[in-house]
């Protein structure tokens, strides 16, 4: 909607019920409602967008980055009432939504391809037994890491062709699947294309993709720190070759899978403008949006491949509600009761479709926005991602800043060294937020401290003031302006520069402050007395998670597989709950008999609500 309102287009915007307020709605100049909150019933429902097409006249259709951006049947509804689709025709939509059509395509075409099967699965494991594990499943229709599961043996093979079918038919309506060899290891890197009417095409260099959770993007950059110019060239090549095979026009992207010798294969074709296109902006200094819109009105293309650039380094950082301590991210609900993006940083740009005061669902995805920074180098780039991240305020959601700062700040992604598996590597036994070093456990405690003092002077002024706090019979300077109206907190701690966030203060001297991104809780700051006196209250008992399973976000429930009195095994399902169209399975800590159903098949239940209990 930026880009049109640049071009003197004007704007409607679509919207179910519950996103009236959405940021989209506010900005375009008119906006009909689609229907209720369920997207088969609003975003997904074609009659009712083609109505809303009808009353307010529009000329042209963008469909965004999901729900029907790949449809062909809606493309072709539009072409029959003469709108324009920005985007490809319906046989490139075809052609390459059909991940089981477009590998043989790609052959065709002469584009690398994984080894694996290249029809209908039918016989999961058999297929699976000839290819050789490990073997991917995943949906013949959409993408991103919706109906997708690895498979390293018969049983896991069962159970991913059953919950990728189910996430397959919920997200895309097509339950089809197809299964090929899983390349252990490997780079996820994608190549930007832009092709006209009249059968030119560019590519527009790579996106790195590797930092992975659940087959979905979490952090990319362009370029990529492990492609040389040639590999570079014959990716951008066989990229340009596939999208003229199909007759592509508007903008798309050929996602491959790298190898350690830098061996490629095709993986798929998305044929829509993809989250992570803004740091293709930022190398190249072209606006997809605006080219999309030009190639859809029948404009040629008016770069050339030499005229394509790579200038400097841009990453993004994918902003979720979601807790990263839960498998990298389980989706989180609410309302943001505070919201501050930091764009007057110089060089950070934040695509959001959210405001202060929003609602977080469980209908949609929980992405917030997509946080871009840019730099003459990589190194440029990444310190100006630390302090966006660092600056960044959301409250009223849990969040995925803590994951996003250790993954820009880890060595190992530092030093280019990553693939796909980057994450459960690096964080073997799940992500625990950041460690305090032992100079870094001082430095918190003495902005604790220097904080409860602030608080307590409060009535005096405390502006810029210097305070030399003793830790551990050390002393660290903290210095800074005390605001404790802000939601930032600029600090000089021993002369470093820190940006921390104080999250809640109480009475009873708990303090939880955002530390280098991760939430540390609780710290507390006591008088000698009070100190004295707390060590009289009795503590409370943890609850015996072995014995009861509660929800860990909140989602309807798909499927229960037990009832009261049955006897579960260690690891076994015993439940299936869909959050965002992503179903996790819920499994038993210990063999035991089940005490007690809670829930049953096609309930919401919030996050932490009790479903089963076992003796």
């Amino acid at each position: 909607m930026k880009t049109c309102r640049k071009m003197g287009i004007k704007t409607v915007a679509v919207h179910s019920d519950v996103d009236a307020n959405a940021v989209h709605v506010k900005m375009a100049d008119e906006a009909v409602c689609v229907g209720p909150a369920p997207t088969n019933r609003s975003y997904l429902n074609m009659d009712a967008i083609m109505d809303a097409i009808r009353i307010t006249g529009a000329q042209a259709v963008h469909p965004g980055y999901g729900f029907l951006s790949e449809n062909k049947e809606f493309a072709k509804r539009l072409a029959a009432e003469d709108v324009v689709f920005v985007g490809p025709d319906t046989h490139a939509i075809h052609a390459m939504g059909d991940k089981i059509e477009s590998k043989l395509l790609a052959k065709a075409a002469k584009v690398n391809v994984i080894p694996g099967f290249d029809g209908v699965v039918e016989d999961a494991v058999k297929i699976a037994g000839q290819i050789g594990y490990p073997v991917m499943i995943k949906a013949s229709a959409g993408g991103g890491g919706k109906g997708m599961r690895i498979a390293w043996n018969d049983d896991e093979t069962r159970e991913g062709f059953r919950l990728s079918s189910q996430e397959a038919a919920s997200s895309f309506g097509d339950d089809r699947l197809l299964i090929e060899k899983f390349v252990d290891n490997p780079r996820h890197i994608e190549i930007q294309v832009l092709a006209d009417k009249h059968g030119n095409a560019l590519w527009l260099n790579e996106r790195e993709c590797s930092i992975q959770r659940r087959n979905q993007k979490v952090v990319e950059e362009a370029p990529s720190t492990f492609l040389d110019p040639d590999t570079r060239r014959a990716m951008g090549e066989q990229a340009v070759q596939l999208a003229k095979a199909v007759k592509y026009s508007s903008a798309g992207t050929v996602e491959f899978l790298v190898d350690s010798k830098k061996n490629f294969y095709f993986l798929e074709m998305n044929t829509r403008l993809q989250v992570e296109h803004p740091i293709t902006e930022c190398i190249t200094g072209l606006d997809l949006v605006q080219q999309m819109i030009r190639i859809a009105k029948g404009f040629p293309l008016v770069h050339r491949q030499e005229d394509i650039p790579i200038n400097g380094w841009a990453i993004e950082s994918r902003v979720y509600a979601e807790d990263p301590y839960k498998s990298f991210g389980l989706p989180s609900i609410g309302r943001l009761s505070q919201y501050q993006e930091p764009i007057s940083l110089p060089n950070v740009r934040v695509d959001s479709g959210i405001q202060e005061g929003s609602d977080i669902s469980i209908y949609y995805d929980p992405m917030i926005s997509k946080l871009v920074t840019y730099g003459a180098t990589r190194a440029e780039a990444l310190q100006k991602m630390e302090d966006a991240l660092d600056h960044y305020v959301i409250r009223g959601v849990t969040h995925n800043i803590p994951l996003l700062r250790e993954i820009i700040t880890n060595p190992r992604f530092i030093s280019g060294d990553i693939t796909t598996n980057f994450l459960p590597e690096e964080y073997p036994e799940g992500f625990t937020g950041h460690r305090l070093t032992p100079e870094g456990r001082r430095e918190l405690l003495a902005t604790a401290a220097a904080l409860y003092i602030s608080a307590q002077l409060r009535s005096q002024r405390f502006m810029g003031t210097f305070l030399d706090v003793e830790v551990d019979g050390g002393s660290v300077e903290v210095s800074g302006e005390w605001n404790l109206a802000s939601a930032l907190l600029p600090l000089s701690i021993n002369g470093n520069p820190r940006v921390l966030q104080c999250l809640s203060r109480d009475a009873t001297g708990q303090i939880t402050l955002q530390y280098l991104g991760t939430q540390v809780r609780p710290l507390r700051v006591l008088s000698r007395l009070a100190a004295k006196l707390t060590g009289h209250m009795p503590e409370k008992v943890p609850e015996d998670t072995s014995s009861i399973l509660r929800s860990p976000m909140p989602g309807s429930v798909v499927a229960v597989s037990v009832k009261p009195g049955d006897m579960v095994a260690e690891g076994q399902e015993i439940c299936v709950i869909e959050a965002m169209k992503m179903q996790n399975s819920l499994i038993a800590a210990r063999a035991a008999k089940v005490k007690s159903v809670h829930c049953k098949a096609g309930e919401t239940v919030g996050e932490g609500d009790l479903l089963v209990e076992l003796e």
